[in-house]
């Protein structure tokens, strides 16, 4: 009797050890892990007039990979230098995972869309930029729209009136009175609704809005038929390999010379090559992919956050870093704009 109670205690402590052990190993936990994602070749995502990129070599987008964390997988990254631990609210910001992916998919349309018109504007097209409406990318929780506006919706006309620009806009707004009845008109999911709320006083300057945080939501058209499939791609860090690949395609000036070059960073409407986050699992993605040049941005470090960090670092300071850690040979290239990556391509053999 002694000897099958023994037994039973010690098969129910095995039960036990076994389902912590599995708990820990597949049950999911409020932390996600970043760590180095895929490097893709942007010949599969991009045409341009219907056809596709035949020259050799490859521009690559590069990407940061990002998967909820296990107890095991949040301990394993402690001793990956190329993984980091984050919480959901440091990842999310405070947003619902919906409106989490419609700011990054906002994020990567915008991208695409400076991406070709500085591509455009290099191969000397013409084009036009079409104003969409404003972009809501925060509901404040004092306006009478939150719970039917949503982060990710794109406002397109107040009262039946529609804008040309953001500016007219904010000022059609502002020029009624707080407590005013209005019809705001918006797009979700491509699909147009309506809502009625009054306007609140804006703490910035006590006029009335409607109190929402806003972008201009644009789109451009050509005479070029350019196509960006980008899939379930989010954010905007492509932006200067886009231009790359759109400007390879539009002059056909075989601009690689046969090298694969990946890189990352932001594009503005100047040609500015923006900074980004996690370049250093982009430098490890990239160098596992067998890329040979990686264009970093050399983004300009502010007083201000030198003040806040005194550690930071640009980054191309980043990527080569990451680069020395990994002992790769590839090479890191610092661009400050579109016209820095373009010099240097000029200068491969």
């Amino acid at each position: 009797m002694l000897m099958n109670l023994k037994s039973t205690v010690k098969y129910t402590l095995l039960l036990v050890v076994a389902l912590v052990v599995a708990a820990c190993a597949f049950l999911p936990i409020p932390y996600y892990i970043e760590q180095p994602g895929a490097t893709i070749n942007l010949k599969e995502l991009i045409t341009v007039n219907d056809q596709k990129d035949q020259n050799d070599g490859s521009f690559s987008l590069t990407s940061v990979g990002i998967r909820q964390a296990t107890v095991f997988t949040a301990i394993g990254s402690k001793f990956n230098q190329f993984q980091d631990l984050v919480s959901e609210e440091e990842l999310f910001g405070g947003a619902t995972d919906e409106e989490y992916n419609r700011i990054q998919r906002y994020y990567m349309e915008s991208s695409q869309n400076s991406a070709i018109e500085q591509a455009l504007k290099l191969a000397d097209i013409p084009y036009t930029m079409n104003y969409k409406g404003v972009y809501v990318m925060g509901v404040e929780s004092n306006s009478s729209f939150k719970g039917k506006i949503s982060v990710g919706d794109t406002v397109v006309a107040v009262n039946g009136k529609r804008f040309d620009n953001s500016q007219d806009f904010i000022d059609y707004v502002q020029s009624q009175k707080v407590g005013d009845k209005i019809q705001v008109t918006y797009l979700q999911d491509d699909v147009e609704k309506e809502a009625t709320g009054s306007l609140i006083e804006l703490p910035s300057n006590k006029k009335a809005g409607i109190g929402i945080s806003l972008v201009d939501h644009t789109e451009i058209s050509s005479d070029q038929d350019i196509v960006i499939d980008a899939g379930n791609i989010g954010g905007p860090s492509a932006g200067l390999m886009f231009t790359l690949e759109i400007y390879e395609q539009l002059t056909q000036q075989n601009l690689r010379k046969g090298h694969n070059i990946a890189g990352t960073g932001t594009i503005s409407s100047d040609g500015t090559v923006g900074r980004i986050g996690g370049i250093d699992k982009k430098v490890a993605s990239a160098s596992e992919s067998g890329v040979e040049i990686f264009f970093a941005p050399e983004d300009e470090i502010t007083k201000e956050e030198k003040e806040v960090d005194p550690s930071i670092k640009t980054n191309y300071q980043e990527a080569l870093a990451a680069a020395k850690k990994l002992g790769t040979d590839m090479k890191i290239v610092p661009v400050s704009n579109v016209q820095d990556a373009l010099d240097y391509l000029k200068t491969l053999k």
